[in-house]
Formats: C-alpha cells, sequence, structure tokens
C-alpha cells in the first residue's frame, strides 16, 4: 500500500474530534479515529477514488460519522490535509499546503 502523511493540523482535527466523541460516550473516540483510519487504508489501495475537490485534492466520506478525510494522490505518497466535519466551515481547509 501506499505510506500516506497528515498535514498537523489534519491530526490535530482527528485528535480533536475524537477527544469530542469519546466525551460523548466511552469508546465512542477510538471507533470514530478507527473508522477514519479504515478510510485511508481505502484510499491507499484505491487513491483516485475520492471525489475531486480542487487543486488535485480528493475527499471521501468516513463511514458512521458525518466526516470526510480529504488528502492529495502524490506520487509515492497520500497527504491527508484535513479531517473535516461535512456540516461545519466549509472549505476552511483549502489553503493548506
Amino acid at each position: 500500500m501506499i505510506p500516506y502523511s497528515f498535514h498537523p493540523e489534519a491530526a490535530a482535527e482527528l485528535e480533536d474530534a475524537s477527544a469530542f466523541y469519546e466525551s460523548c460516550s466511552t469508546g465512542l473516540g477510538s471507533v470514530f479515529a478507527a473508522e477514519v483510519e479504515h478510510t485511508i487504508d481505502l484510499v491507499r489501495q484505491f487513491p483516485d477514488a475520492g471525489a475531486p475537490v480542487g487543486a488535485g485534492r480528493r475527499r471521501v466520506l468516513v463511514a458512521r460519522f458525518p466526516y470526510s478525510v480529504v488528502y492529495r494522490h502524490e506520487p509515492e505518497l497520500i497527504a491527508v490535509f484535513a479531517v473535516v466535519h461535512q456540516r461545519r466551515r466549509p472549505g476552511y481547509w483549502r489553503r493548506r499546503k
């Protein structure tokens, strides 16, 4: 599989969302993080599967949660730019490099 890396802000978004879900219900934060990892694993297997969102970036939905993973398929790497809530602040991540 293709290796991947997280933009520092994407890693913080994943951590924050996991903490939020964990505060709602014990264990739910771990379930959320596992779903995000599963989504990234799918992207690593099928890098062009996500819907295009401009500037060579793609978006794929996270199962069971209202989140998406925004990434770019680089020659030898999947670069994850954001772990985005689908109904909050649309497009805020577009300036990330």
